[in-house]
């Protein structure tokens, strides 16, 4: 059992699981662009619920979606779709569903067609690198910024949806775009010095 000892983001201390999480990933500078495919599918997923609620799910998600594999996942047809939406282990949404089968389908032309592919598309509205905040309590923590409000535009031009600029926001500080974890939290400091792409 982590410690209590601890200072934590107040969010993460209701469940093992959640702390876990916050203890591992959130916040960590993701570069791998299959990765980050993943975790933005699954915040697309939370639109309108909780992320614990999505983070209890993601290995059935995992199980259902081909690991994300995006290779696999833009090959999806009729079939597939009633399979998911049969599938009790994930969020039943015909909408999100297609939305993900779509965003396969445009990650891999990115990956194919631009110079950076997925990774670069994301990271440039950071030029890059994490940006570090410094703030001293949970309230001071946005719900959404300029930045993601210019990526929720860039994704929703070229065809994702459930991207908006409150999800892309939460999607930013779980893959390290934004270290938003409070300065007390024993994960700012570590988090902070962790590089971006280039």
């Amino acid at each position: 059992m982590p410690s209590t000892d601890i200072v934590r983001c107040g969010w993460s201390v209701k469940e093992p699981i959640y702390i876990a999480y916050h203890d591992a990933e959130w916040g960590v500078p993701e570069h791998d662009p299959r990765a980050l495919y993943e975790k933005l599918v699954l915040d697309g997923f939370q639109a309108g619920l909780s992320w614990i609620t999505i983070l209890k799910k993601r290995e059935n998600f995992r199980a259902a979606f081909d690991d994300f594999a995006p290779e696999k996942m833009a090959r999806y047809g009729k079939r597939d779709v009633n399979r998911l939406m049969k599938n009790a282990g994930i969020i039943r949404s015909a909408p999100k569903i297609e939305a993900a089968i779509r965003g396969a389908q445009l990650w891999l032309d990115i990956e194919e067609k631009e110079p950076g592919g997925f990774t670069e598309l994301l990271w440039k509205f950071v030029d890059g690198q994490p940006k570090v905040n410094r703030h001293k309590s949970l309230k001071q923590v946005p719900v959404k910024t300029k930045m993601s409000e210019a990526l929720s535009k860039e994704l929703k031009s070229r065809g994702f949806n459930f991207c908006g600029p409150v999800i892309v926001y939460a999607f930013a500080q779980a893959v390290g775009m934004v270290n938003d974890h409070i300065v007390s939290c024993h994960r700012h400091a570590p988090c902070a010095i962790m590089p971006g792409p280039h």
